[in-house]
């Protein structure tokens, strides 16, 4: 039986990165991942999609080109190229991690593990068909897994391939004529947008009153705006009924209605996978299955950490990046704490949508007295030269009694590359005033955010 100094139980963003974090520390460290490296993020989420919205893009602007000055004929669409190519992608860049595992010396043990108690002084992590390790610290990164709600006819859905998740979405080798998804939030976006960009039909069901989740309204509602003029149509504030074999069953208003589809996508959210690692084995303390963690992602149990989705705090790889790091230097000795609130987010549809902080809603139920600011798109000549016509803007949320900027959204080309530096703005609450005297490079898109300070 192998003594390490940490064991890893999971090997996603926040998995690996800890691996690293550790090993650098001078932590001799073992790595139990039962698939790929990478986990959910790396194959069947964040990179994969991007591949794929990022070739609907492409075909969406040789489609409108003309407007440019560019005409571009006969263009095609070739949906089986880009899974391949997304395949590929995904590749080199588990391969990658894998190198880099490797020039830390981390172990890395391929295998489903479960934790099995204490034993020989450390925490046991049992592998199937394998080895039992033992850290004498544990860093869970169990990552998460797809809801699966009890709507009749869902079970039978996914056992017959008409219903498919986030992951078999991305294997899908041919496209669907109508598409239904159920859930409005980020996943189920911007799945939609690249299904809709290609010439899918295209109906997202929402049980909430807007899409998106908590992100800014006025936001959402450019987003429905845009997406309705490519066909896209969103049934809001209706409860899904049931799913048969080939159509969705959902109720608007008190009246029972069928949406049509070929496929549909379910997109209902996502829980932490804990339900068969063994946390009884050590006590380890959750709630609905997210491991419960303090600002240090210290569990109740001393000497075991929990990082990314498996805590249910943010469900964002950059955020089980951060976590893994703050984790990790407290191993080590060193001060650190997260601050969740200056966790910036991406919805990575066609206008970008990206945030950090605050809406004046959120704000407001917190007790916070705030105003708005919010500025057109069209303020930088940059996404006046790039964009035809495009409805983007910045918005920002500025505590009055502080004096101070606690949120900042914008909806727009390179809105997902400009947000850190708003983050940075709110991590480091600098005044307005002190704000305004960053100096913008000209003509950037990102001169947006520089008129809407000078209007606080």
């Amino acid at each position: 039986m192998a003594l390490y100094d940490l064991v890893v139980l999971g090997g996603g963003p926040g998995g690996y990165l800890a691996a690293e974090r550790a090993a650098q520390g001078g932590m001799k460290v073992a790595l139990v991942e039962k698939a790929h490296l990478g986990g959910t993020c790396l194959n069947e989420g964040c990179i994969p999609t991007k591949t794929l919205l990022n070739s609907a893009k492409l075909y969406r602007h040789a489609q409108e080109s003309a407007a440019f000055g560019v005409t571009a004929e006969n263009v095609q669409f070739d949906h089986e190229k880009v899974i391949a190519r997304k395949a590929k992608v995904v590749k080199t860049l588990v391969g990658g991690v894998g190198m880099t595992m490797a020039a830390n010396k981390v172990t890395v043990i391929t295998g489903t593990g479960k934790l099995a108690g204490k034993q020989d002084g450390g925490f046991a992590v049992a592998v199937q068909g394998g080895e039992t390790v033992v850290g004498k610290r544990l860093c869970i990164a169990a990552g998460s897994e797809v809801a699966v709600p009890p709507i009749p006819g869902v079970k039978e859905g996914l056992q017959s391939g008409f219903i498919v998740t986030s992951r078999e979405v991305l294997e899908m080798t041919r496209l669907p004529k109508a598409l239904a998804v159920i859930g409005g939030g980020v996943i189920g976006l911007e799945m939609a947008c690249y299904f809709a960009s290609v010439g899918v039909k295209v109906t997202v069901i929402e049980m909430m009153d807007k899409i998106a989740g908590p992100t800014d309204r006025d936001i959402c509602a450019v987003l429905m705006k845009e997406y309705a003029k490519r066909g896209m149509e969103f049934k809001l504030s209706c409860k899904v009924l049931e799913v048969t074999a080939d159509s969705v069953v959902y109720e608007d208003k008190g009246e029972k209605k069928v949406c049509p589809a070929d496929c549909v996508l379910l997109c209902a959210g996502r829980r932490p996978a804990t339900r068969d690692i063994g946390l009884e084995t050590l006590g380890i303390e959750n709630v609905r299955g997210a491991i419960v963690t303090d600002e240090h992602l210290c569990t109740n149990v001393a000497g075991v950490y929990a990082v990314g989705d498996c805590n249910g705090k943010i469900m964002l790889a950059h955020t089980a990046y951060r976590e893994a790091e703050v984790a990790v230097n407290h191993m080590l000795g060193k001060k650190d704490a997260m601050r969740y609130e200056v966790i910036p987010s991406v919805i990575y549809t066609d206008p970008e949508v990206a945030t950090v902080g605050e809406t004046k809603e959120s704000a407001e139920k917190k007790g916070l007295k705030v105003r708005e600011i919010s500025v057109p798109m069209l303020y930088a000549g940059r996404y006046v030269a790039e964009v035809d016509n495009g409805p983007g803007f910045c918005k920002l949320v500025v505590d009055q009694d502080r004096d101070r900027l606690v949120g900042v959204h914008i909806v727009g080309s390179y809105a997902s590359e400009m947000i850190y530096g708003c983050a940075m703005m709110l991590d480091t609450e600098l005044s307005p005033e002190r704000l305004q005297k960053i100096v913008f490079p000209h003509p950037t898109v990102c001169e947006v955010i520089r008129e809407a300070l000078f209007k606080i």
